[in-house]
C-alpha cells in the first residue's frame, strides 16, 4: 500500500513494525549497532528572542549552561519557527507541516471547559513526533506548556503519543506562573499555597522542570523522547526572589503597573531572571544525564516558539537588544518574529563550536527525528531531515526550494523564503489583496528596502507559491479574519 494512503492507524502500526525502515542513521560500525537508540530531549522556550542567549550575542542576561551547549555542539543561525505565536507553532512543529498545511494556523480559544478551556485541538488523526517515537519503543513525556487541546479532547497530549504529561493544556492558564492547579496526566492537581496572584508558593516553572527530571530517572534504562516546551520566558514577569536577586539593582527600571498581566516593580530584572531561571534548568537537566551516564548517547535541541513580545511596557526588548538587527517581534511574520534560536548538542556525534546557515523550520524535525531512528516520515508533511548537517556523516543536506508561514492572526500574513529572498503580505483581513513585499536577505537582514518593484519576477514567483502552497482548512472559520485571539 503506497505511504500517502495510509491512514494514522496503519502508519502507526507499520512503523512499530519495522516495515520499510533504513538503518539507524546516526549509529555506525558495530560496535555502535549495539548501543540502544539514543536519547532525545527537544527544550522550546515560550516567546525567547533571537538574540536573548549569550551564544546569539547577548550580553545582559547570562545563559552560561545553553551557551556552553552552543560551544559543545552546534548552533544555526537561519532556524525558523513554525509561526509567530503559540499555538501555531507548535502545531507545525508536533506535525511537520508548514503553515500552509498545518491544521492550527492561529491561537485560537474553543471556550470554557472548566476554568480553561484550551485552544483548537489538532484532530486525530495528527501524526506527531510523540507518536512517530513512541511507534519506534521510545517513552514520551511532555512538561509545560501544550496548547493543542484541553484535557480529554482529540488534541490531549495523552491522546497524541505522549506517555506522560504535566504542566499547562491551555496556554491562557499558563499566563500565571504561581497557578493554583496545574495538569497531572489529564487531572487537576492544586498547588498549595497558590492563588494565581503576584505570587505564591509553589512556583511553577520549578515544579515542571523537577517532573522533567524525574522523567530522566524514570526512564533511564530505555530510549526516551523528553518534550520540555517550558512557559518561560513568556508573560507574565514572576520569579522567586532568590532568582531576581543576581539582577536587583543593576540598571534603572520603570515599575510595570498594568492589567495585561501580573506587575511587577522591576520588569527588566525579572525578565533576566526568568531566562536565567531557565538556563538554570537547562543545566540541571545537562547534570542529570552525565549522573546517569546518558550523555553520549543523548542528542539535545534547544529552541523557541516565536520571537520576543511586543509589549515593550514589561519587557524591553530594545535594552535587551532582544532580536538584534532583525525587524518585527512576536506576532509578526518579519524576521524578529520567527527567526528563533536553535542549538543542538551529542558529543562525539555534533561537531563541537559548530556553526550552521542551513535554512531550516520547526517543520523539520519530525523529519530529523524519523531519520535519527530509521523510521518512515509520514505521508503529507512538509520537513527536510537537517540530520546530515547536524552529524556531517557525508551524506548530501536536501534544502527546501522554499520555507512557507500562514498566519491568520495579527491582522492575517503570508511569507515565503526562498534562497536569500523573502516575500511577505501583511493585513490579509482588511485587504485580501495586499501586495507583496520583498527583501534581500542577503543585503537586508533588517527588511528596511523593499525591493519588490525592482525584481517583479522574484516577486510573482514568491506571489504564486503563496496562492498554491496553502491549502484550505476543512472548516471554514479559518478565513483570515475570523479566528477568536487567545494571547499566548
Amino acid at each position: 500500500m503506497p505511504i500517502s494512503r495510509l491512514n494514522r492507524r496503519q502508519f502507526l502500526q507499520l512503523t512499530a513494525a519495522g516495515w520499510g525502515l533504513t538503518a539507524l542513521s546516526a549509529v555506525t560500525g558495530a560496535a555502535a549497532a549495539a548501543q540502544r537508540p539514543p536519547n532525545i530531549v527537544f527544550i522550546m522556550a515560550d516567546d525567547l528572542g533571537w538574540n536573548e542567549l549569550g551564544c546569539y550575542g547577548q550580553e545582559k542576561i547570562k545563559t552560561p549552561h545553553i551557551d556552553r551547549m552552543a560551544a559543545e555542539g552546534m548552533r544555526f543561525t537561519q532556524y525558523y519557527a513554525g509561526s509567530a505565536v503559540c499555538a501555531p507553532s507548535r502545531c507545525v512543529l508536533m506535525t511537520g507541516k508548514h503553515g500552509g498545511h498545518a491544521y492550527v494556523r492561529n491561537n485560537q480559544s474553543v471556550g470554557k471547559v472548566g476554568e480553561f478551556g484550551g485552544q483548537l485541538p489538532i484532530p486525530a488523526d495528527e501524526v506527531t513526533v510523540a507518536e512517530l517515537l513512541k511507534a519506534r519503543g521510545y517513552a514520551t513525556g511532555c512538561f509545560g506548556k501544550w496548547g493543542l487541546g484541553a484535557p480529554g479532547s482529540s488534541g490531549d497530549p495523552l491522546a497524541q503519543g505522549f506517555d506522560r504529561f504535566y504542566g499547562y493544556n491551555c496556554q491562557s492558564h499558563a499566563h500565571n506562573l504561581y497557578p493554583r492547579f496545574l495538569v497531572n496526566q489529564g487531572e487537576r492537581e492544586p498547588l498549595d499555597g497558590n492563588t494565581r496572584g503576584v505570587t505564591g508558593a509553589q512556583y511553577a516553572p520549578q515544579r515542571i522542570a523537577d517532573a522533567m527530571l524525574q522523567f530522566v530517572r524514570d526512564h533511564k534504562e530505555a530510549p526516551f523522547f523528553l518534550y520540555y516546551p517550558t512557559v518561560i520566558p513568556h508573560l507574565a514577569l514572576q520569579v522567586p526572589e532568590e532568582e531576581l536577586a543576581p539582577y536587583q539593582g543593576l540598571w534603572e527600571e520603570t515599575p510595570y503597573t498594568g492589567t495585561s498581566y501580573q506587575p511587577h516593580p522591576t520588569p527588566r530584572a525579572c525578565y533576566a531572571a526568568m531566562i536565567s531561571f531557565l538556563d538554570k534548568q537547562v543545566g540541571r537537566l545537562f547534570a542529570l544525564l552525565k549522573e546517569l551516564g546518558l550523555d553520549d548517547n543523548t542528542i539535545v535541541f534547544f529552541t523557541s516558539d516565536n520571537g520576543t513580545t511586543h509589549l515593550v511596557e514589561q519587557v524591553d526588548y530594545e535594552f535587551f537588544d532582544s532580536v538584534g538587527p532583525l525587524r518585527g517581534l512576536k506576532g509578526s511574520l518579519y524576521e524578529g518574529g520567527i527567526r528563533v534560536p536553535m542549538v543542538a548538542w551529542w558529543p562525539g556525534r555534533i561537531a563541537s563550536a559548530a556553526v550552521s546557515d542551513h535554512l531550516a523550520a520547526h517543520y523539520d524535525v519530525l523529519a530529523t527525528l524519523a531519520d535519527l531512528v530509521g523510521a518512515e516520515t509520514p505521508a503529507n508533511t512538509d520537513g527536510i531531515s537537517f540530520l546530515p548537517t547536524l552529524l556531517g556523516d557525508g551524506r548530501a543536506q536536501r534544502r527546501h526550494d522554499y520555507l512557507f508561514w500562514d498566519f491568520t492572526g495579527y491582522g492575517g500574513q503570508l511569507a515565503v523564503r526562498m534562497g536569500k529572498w523573502k516575500g511577505i503580505k501583511t493585513d490579509l483581513v482588511k485587504n485580501p489583496e495586499a501586495p507583496l513585499e520583498l527583501y534581500n536577505l542577503e543585503e537586508d537582514l533588517s527588511e528596511s528596502t523593499n525591493v519588490a518593484g525592482k525584481y517583479p519576477d522574484i516577486a510573482g514567483r514568491i506571489g504564486r507559491i503563496m496562492l498554491e502552497g496553502r491549502s484550505l482548512p476543512e472548516f471554514e472559520a479559518f478565513r483570515f479574519g475570523e479566528y477568536l485571539e487567545a494571547g499566548g
